[in-house]
């Protein structure tokens, strides 16, 4: 069996294991599921510019909080249908990607770091200082009877999860798709070595925009996604630490795999859960656990896996 054929079975498998949970699972870990598929999207987008490309941003709190307003502001003020918000937040996430794409792009290494984080906060200070109409920290909620769509109520458990994984499904196959691709290829050349990918006639500028926008707008779509399933809208989601998360999660799952943002996300969400239970200092666990998993899986857990067994795992 070739490996693209074998690739193929575990996309298909692994989404086919997730559609089949919902009848096993209890209702808690259901609902915990729907939410970690959508911050999955999150770390997809954020994996493609930084697992594929090698750009390490700080900033994509930023992408998420544009879908996710984008969303919310459409169905608040000019009373758009859920559909109708989504493809606004949709849009918004990518006119801004790719504004500060084209800005951030100017600079290298630890600079486009430290500008995407400046556009980021950026982002957050706008929310707060128009808070008359974000509601800035306290945000606002969607109305049950708005998150609808094709007459599916997205506020029931049931719908809501396989909304999230019908989402979640097309944007890991697509991300699959171009990954394995001639663009997809050409990404992994300019992080291995982007000088001799100028050398072979390579426009690295375009195709790291052109990286940059697809993984802000399905940042975004996770962002819109979240707003639409679980009816919150918020400044919290364009903090700092949610552009840190999707970092961690990435690099926990295994950067450059398909598979390992959804493996990042829900290690790191039951991690948290569990280790709540355990005591009121969880996040003390969950640094131990996370600093002996970056020693001794330096590749992050999907990494490890392809390293030294599937070698074949995209």
């Amino acid at each position: 069996m070739t490996d693209s054929k074998r690739s193929i079975i575990l996309h298909l498998s692994f989404i086919a294991v997730l559609a089949l949970v919902f009848f096993i699972l209890p209702d808690y870990h259901t609902g915990n599921l729907a939410r970690i598929m959508v911050l999955a999207i999150f770390a997809m987008g954020y994996n493609f510019l930084f697992g594929y490309t090698g750009l390490l941003s700080l900033g994509h709190a930023l992408f998420f909080a544009t879908g996710m307003y984008g969303l919310g502001m459409t169905m608040q003020f000019f009373d758009l249908s859920s559909g109708s918000a989504f493809i606004a937040g949709l849009i918004c996430a990518l006119l801004v990607s790719a504004i500060i794409g084209a800005l951030a792009l100017r600079t290298v290494g630890v600079a486009f770091m430290i500008i995407t984080l400046m556009f980021s906060q950026a982002g957050y200070l706008i929310i707060l200082y128009f808070g008359e109409y974000s509601r800035g920290d306290e945000g606002f909620i969607i109305a049950r009877e708005a998150r609808a769509f094709m007459g599916f109520d997205l506020s029931d458990e049931t719908n809501r999860y396989y909304a999230a994984l019908i989402l979640f499904s097309i944007c890991f196959l697509v991300i699959a798709k171009l990954v394995n691709s001639p663009f997809g290829r050409t990404l992994i050349a300019i992080r291995e070595n982007e000088e001799r990918a100028k050398m072979l006639g390579y426009d690295v500028a375009k195709y790291k925009l052109i990286a940059v926008i697809i993984s802000g707008v399905v940042s975004g779509a996770a962002g819109a996604s979240y707003a639409l399933l679980f009816g919150y809208v918020g400044a919290t989601f364009a903090t700092v630490q949610y552009s840190i998360f999707p970092l961690l999660w990435v690099l926990l799952g295994g950067a450059g795999t398909t598979i390992g943002p959804f493996i990042g996300v829900l290690f790191m969400f039951y991690l948290i859960d569990l280790s709540s239970v355990v005591t009121p200092a969880y996040m003390l666990i969950a640094g131990v656990v996370l600093v002996l998993l970056t020693l001794f899986a330096p590749q992050g857990l999907a990494g490890e896996l392809r390293k030294r067994v599937f070698k074949w795992l995209p």
